[in-house]
Formats: structure tokens, sequence, C-alpha cells
């Protein structure tokens, strides 16, 4: 009987530490009151994606997607980020597309962020920001391709 709990144990370790190391999301350290990490640095992600503004959100208005709360400056942007998270979430989990494009997860840092299409990319800083700005399409075409394969990666196997 011990060893079938042991055998139990075992391979619910291995099932849930995979899942405990994905990674999808940049977030910053520690829990917010919603009681998940927070995304995008505390940034309105809404004024970010529409009128290009580095708004700092509140607590006040928190909205959670996938397991991170996103902070909004103000009651309207909370709800409309609600109503269609996609429209509004950063590209690659918020890790800095160049980096991606690399097979890297670096911070994205929402100071430094470009719309393409509709979509929201970050990046680390001013620096690779620039570069990225030489090459673009090309960056964002081989991010697009090498996302899928570090997507579940936790950032220190990388």
């Amino acid at each position: 009987m011990k060893s079938l709990v042991n055998t139990v144990a075992i391979l619910t370790l291995s099932v849930a530490l995979p899942v405990l190391a994905a990674d999808e999301h940049n977030v910053s350290n520690g829990i917010t009151t919603a009681g998940v990490p927070l995304g995008l640095h505390g940034v309105d992600a809404v004024a970010l994606t529409t009128i290009h503004d580095v708004s700092e959100g509140s607590a006040r208005h928190t909205v959670v997607v996938n397991d991170v709360a996103y902070y909004f400056a103000s009651e309207t942007s909370a709800e409309q980020f609600e109503a269609h998270p996609d429209q509004y979430l950063p590209q690659y989990g918020g890790f800095c597309a160049f980096a991606v494009a690399l097979g890297k997860k670096f911070d994205g840092d929402p100071r430094y962020a470009d719309i393409v299409d509709g979509k929201l990319y970050l990046f680390v800083n001013e620096e690779i920001f620039l570069k990225y700005k030489q090459d673009a399409r090309n960056i964002l075409r081989k991010a697009e391709k090498t996302w899928p394969s570090i997507r579940h990666t936790a950032v220190e196997e990388l």
C-alpha cells in the first residue's frame, strides 16, 4: 500500500511540476489582493494599446485573466478590457518580443511598446526597442514562430 501511495505522489508531482514551471506570463513578484501576480507592471493595458499612454493602474480597478491581475486607471478601461481582453493583452505573455524571437524570455517594459496590426508588443529597454524598429516585421515574424516552442518553458530553462 505504501508503494502505491508513493507512486501516486510521484505521478502527481510529475504532472504538476510542468504546470508550476510554465512561466507563460511576465508577472511582477508577489501576489496582488486578487490572489494572483500582477501583469504589465500595473500599467493600464487599454490606455497603452489605444492612446500609447503609460498610465499607472490602480488596484481598485483590477481584472484577472489567465490567473494574472491587470490594473487600470479607470473603471471604464477595466470594463473595456474585461469585455475584450484579447484586444489589449500583450503578446507573448508580456515578455520582450525581441527576446522571444531569440528564444528567450526577458521582461517586457510598457515604456517600450509597439502596436502592430492592433497587437501590443513589449520590449526590455530602449536599446532593444530601437534595434527592433530597424527590422520590426522580421523580428515579429521570428517571435511568432518561436513562441510556441518556449511558451510553456520556465524562464530559467531558456
